[in-house]
């Protein structure tokens, strides 16, 4: 008896000397592990960018995309402890696994352009095209994130399977975090604003090779002992722990649901810029850091963790609640006025305040959980497989909250629905862990009277704090950033719609002006300023090519440009792109008498896609092709101005195609227009420019591009015109003040020899770099349209031999340009 007690004693002597030893190299590793992350972040941000472009910015692609991305790691965290030994060295395996992202993330650069030229040349449409999407994104990400979501269950195996070393993974956990937060800024607000993704991908994969080196010399000195197989455990295979693994995999699936309804309505309030989308998930990152910490604390006792991870999912009912509070009573209410930001600098201040104000209580606790749920399953002999287990029930609960929130609730029932499910969703999660976590001492599993009264006041709660919840306030989704100063048009929104991808609006002044909103501002509308742009965008697109049978439109919008298109007896057949499925039933609604009924004309086609994407995948070619999409600064949309997609366009031109393009001056920059226009006389050198001005100011312009040297008969247009088949689009030019072909043509606004001087600095918009997104997302408070158009037209002269006609005509139109 003495002597085994003797041998045991030693034995825990023995696991006490390995746990001390190790904890000597724990803070190391807490740095490297940041490093881990700040590579992660970097490598998904350039992912997500380079596959965008592949198949598509609609939702179900960025949902195929994202649940690929987490898939990969979620198999990676459960593979490693099957198919590494836990022999090896867990430094060692970390450094390899490091070295080989690495690897991998540069290939990808290097491979993915090429691979997707294939996926452009297989690709179809439907569900057959969706499951080909989902298959390139799998064998794109899948062996990278295999390696990424590997990495914590690998040096999981290098602490003791105890509370405390369960506490060390907590903390390895929020220093991963900690280096996502400083990747995802360093990405979203650097790397690619200066140097693009090649740049950034090599600096990602630095890191991870610095990681490496470090880890391998760390596995020298530091000395790894296996853990004795015949080791006794408490029980780890607690029967009942099942509890714990449905409240992880709820709190992934109510974490993840809830950053798509966060970003989808802050990206309202501040603008659906790239750096917005960065402000925001480096939020939900930096509140995740600080709970993982502080659970990491907690989680040094078994019991104390089990209560923690319960009190961290009750507390999310009212966490949840104060985000909606936040989103819908408070911040859409600040007297934040955009327009007096002297500098970006102080915008993006005051949105990360923003942010953080609505993300950072939720956060918090969604970051302890993690830390909590370790330390309270219960240790096992491999503790990789542990990690491995719950960060995969996590994951999984965080690709099904993610996908089912994106694609399915907010356009079935809106996001004040949603979030009521999520809060749902976190109950349920609290109810789940007041079962009973062990039998009864009669062997019989029961509800203790406690547990019953906390789960009743549990519903309760949740039941309060979800009728609390109020919908989006429709000035919000009108104006965003600007309704504060917007407050005296409260009674003139007449529609309010979620959908897939964007939340619209349509509102009626008391003039009787109808604006269609989408990204909370205003994209179309009936002012005189507006249509004239949208008639003349979509009337020179069908009347400078000699046959325009098939013309595809890029965006409906509020359809005006299509109906403008869709009036042309000489059009045949039209297609029009849109990404957002509800925006054409809005607009056959509320615009059809400005869009001629667009969407009900039998020779238009609406195909719900990326418009990219569209171009990419279709065989079909057109005889002019308008696109008229979103802001340059949202988001997702600089990828319809990139001289790759204009490359892309021109191809699909049948002989004597035109493409043309709308280009705003206000809400912009001169360097985000410089790079617009200049990127498109990249690919179209003959380019005209024609300006829309507002009393006698520069408003918008229009760009109209056509291979080889262009020449405009007028006389020919206007005889053209002139024809009794041709009287709705009469009637359409004059009432926005264009009487003649030469009033029309007399807009002209220059070409790439006049603006030379104005664009000697200007940036191309490339798809490796997406130049433009960030320079229009550092001026889209800024309205310098006047400004912006006097510049530009400094140096315009009349063209000589572009238009040809009778002496009368061309003399008004020399007048109209200016008399050079």
């Amino acid at each position: 008896m003495t002597s085994a007690r003797r041998g045991h004693s030693a034995e825990r002597l023995s696991r006490a000397e390995r746990e001390e030893a190790s904890h000597r190299f724990l803070p190391i590793l807490i740095l490297l592990f940041a490093g881990s992350g700040c590579a992660a972040l970097i490598y998904e941000v350039v992912w997500f960018q380079m596959l965008s472009l592949i198949v598509g910015s609609s939702a179900i692609s960025l949902g195929v995309i994202l649940g690929t991305f987490m898939g990969g790691m979620c198999v990676g965290s459960l593979s490693l402890s099957r198919v590494i030994s836990r022999q090896r060295h867990p430094l060692r395996v970390y450094a390899m696994l490091e070295a080989g992202i690495a690897v991998l993330g540069i290939l990808e650069l290097v491979l993915l352009p090429h691979v997707g030229g294939l996926y452009s040349a297989i690709a179809v449409h439907g569900m057959s095209g969706l499951f080909l999407r989902a298959l390139f994104c799998v064998l794109a990400l899948l062996p990278p994130t295999l390696l990424i979501g590997a990495t914590l269950p690998a040096i999981a195996r290098w602490v003791e399977a105890t509370p405390r070393g369960m506490s060390w993974l907590g903390f390895f956990y929020g220093s991963n975090i900690a280096g996502a937060v400083f990747g995802c800024l360093l990405a979203g607000f650097y790397l690619l604003r200066v140097f693009g993704i090649g740049r950034a991908t090599l600096v990602a994969a630095t890191i991870n090779l610095v990681v490496c080196g470090s880890a391998f010399a760390l596995a020298k000195v530091a000395a790894y002992t296996p853990q004795d197989e015949s080791a006794e455990f408490d029980s780890a295979s607690d029967v009942l722990g099942w509890p714990i693994y449905v409240a992880v995999a709820l709190s992934g699936m109510s974490a993840l649901g809830a950053e798509v309804v966060w970003t989808r309505l802050l990206s309202l309030l501040l603008g659906a810029t790239v750096y917005t989308f960065s402000l925001i998930l480096a939020a939900f990152l930096f509140g995740l850091g600080i709970g993982s910490s502080i659970g990491s604390v907690v989680a040094r006792d078994r019991q104390s963790a089990r209560q923690g991870l319960l009190w961290c999912q009750f507390l999310l009912i009212l966490g949840i609640a104060w985000a909606a509070d936040a989103l819908s009573r408070q911040l859409p209410y600040w007297p934040v006025n955009p327009g007096l930001a002297i500098s970006p600098q102080y915008t993006f201040e005051l949105d990360i305040i923003r942010a953080i104000w609505v993300v950072l209580p939720s956060a918090i606790l969604w970051g302890a959980s993690f830390p909590l749920a370790l330390a309270a399953v219960g240790p096992e002999r491999d503790a990789g497989r542990t990690v491995g287990r719950l960060y995969a029930a996590n994951t999984v609960g965080s690709i099904i909250g993610s996908t089912l929130v994106a694609l399915v609730f907010i356009r079935w029932r809106g996001t004040q629905d949603t979030q009521r499910f999520l809060i749902a969703l976190v109950a349920i999660s609290t109810l789940t862990l007041l079962w009973p976590l062990r039998p009864t001492a009669s062997g019989k599993v029961g509800i203790g009277r406690r547990s019953l009264v906390a789960g009743v006041a549990t519903i309760a709660i949740a039941i309060v704090m979800a009728w609390s919840i109020a919908p989006i306030p429709p000035l919000l989704v009108a104006y965003g950033r600007w309704m504060p100063m917007r407050m005296e048009n409260q009674n003139d929104v007449i529609y309010v719609g979620e959908g897939v991808t964007a939340t619209v609006a349509v509102s009626r002044l008391a003039n009787g002006v109808l604006n269609y909103h989408n990204a909370g501002k205003v994209q179309a509308s009936s002012e005189p300023q507006d249509m004239r742009l949208q008639r003349m965008l979509g009337h020179l697109t069908t009347l400078l090519p000699a046959n325009p049978s098939n013309v595809l439109v890029i965006g409906c919008g509020a359809g005006v440009t299509a109906g403008a298109v869709s009036i042309d007896p000489a059009v045949k057949t039209q297609t029009i792109a849109e990404i957002e499925p509800l925006v054409p039933t809005v607009v056959s609604r509320y615009f059809g008498e400005q869009n001629f009924n667009v969407v009900t004309n039998p020779k238009v086609r609406v195909t719900i896609d990326d418009a990219r994407h569209f171009i990419l995948t279709t065989d079909q070619k057109f005889d002019a092709i308008t696109s008229d999409p979103l802001d340059p600064w949202v988001k997702g949309a600089a990828a319809l101005y990139s001289e790759e997609f204009w490359s892309l366009a021109k191809e699909h031109l049948n002989p004597g195609g035109v493409v043309t393009v709308f280009v705003q001056l206000y809400e912009s920059s001169p360097d985000a227009v410089k790079s617009e226009v200049a990127t498109f006389f990249k690919v179209f050198p003959n380019a005209l420019v024609f300006g829309n001005t507002y009393n006698g100011a520069g408003y918008d312009i229009v760009l109209v591009g056509q291979e080889g040297t262009p020449r405009i008969d007028v006389d020919a247009l206007q005889a053209k015109l002139d024809r009794p088949e041709y009287a709705l689009v009469r009637r359409s030019l004059a009432e926005v003040g264009f009487n003649s072909a030469e009033e029309l043509l007399g807009t002209f606004a220059g070409q790439e020899a006049h603006l030379k001087p104005w664009l000697a600095d200007a940036q191309i918009n490339h798809d490796n770099d997406m130049r433009l997104q960030y320079l229009a997302g550092l001026g889209f408070n800024q309205y310098n349209q006047a400004a912006i158009y006097s510049a530009m037209i400094q140096g315009r002269r009349y063209p000589e031999g572009l238009f040809v006609g009778s002496p009368a005509r061309i003399a008004a139109i020399r007048a109209a340009i200016g008399g050079y």
